[in-house]
């Protein structure tokens, strides 16, 4: 048994870390959820900046795009073309993602300064790439109605898991302990 966990412990010890980091941070965001009232139809701050900054992206394409609070459940209803085409729920957010995103950093940790400055800038790059995801999504299920289910389903979660994957390998490869260095 103790020839198993000397074998494993770089691999036990990245689970720990990983697991660790991510269920610390998955509490701390469920206590920041619960102080609002889902049964009064609240929206966290964070899912309504969201909402309105995917509102600013697409008021670059459509002048009459806007948001308006959901009067049936905890979300807010995004409008394009003065047309309701979605409701942006806390799951819509990111905040979630960028918990994953995190604690695969710091389960591949690398120098202090680098680990911080990097998880500040990919959870900004993921925040980013995801309020230009729902604003496309929008426009997409405006024009193709149709093929709701499959761009909210599949290819839009892939692009944003694809952003989150990107960055893993940059962190992996460029600035983590165990990456390469190349002389």
């Amino acid at each position: 048994m103790k020839n198993y966990f000397t074998e494993y412990k770089p691999f036990l010890f990245f689970l720990a870390k990983f697991f660790g980091t991510y269920l610390v941070l998955t509490f701390a965001y469920q206590t920041y959820l619960n102080e609002f009232d889902t049964s009064k139809f609240e929206v966290d701050g964070f899912t309504q900046l969201v909402a309105e900054q995917s509102k600013q992206v697409l008021s670059l394409f459509d002048s009459q795009s806007y948001t308006q609070p959901n009067l049936k459940e905890s979300s807010v209803n995004l409008f394009y073309h003065n047309k309701w085409v979605a409701r942006i729920v806390e799951g819509c957010n990111a905040l979630s993602v960028i918990i994953l995103f995190i604690s695969f950093v710091f389960a591949f940790t690398g120098k202090f300064k680098q680990t911080i400055l990097f998880v500040i800038a990919g959870s900004l790059i993921i925040h980013i790439f995801n309020i230009i995801r729902i604003a496309l999504l929008c426009m997409a299920i405006f024009h193709y109605r149709h093929y709701q289910d499959i761009l909210h389903g599949v290819i839009f979660p892939l692009f944003i898991y694809g952003i989150v994957f990107i960055l893993w390998i940059i962190w992996v490869n460029k600035y983590s302990k165990h990456a390469k260095k190349t002389v």
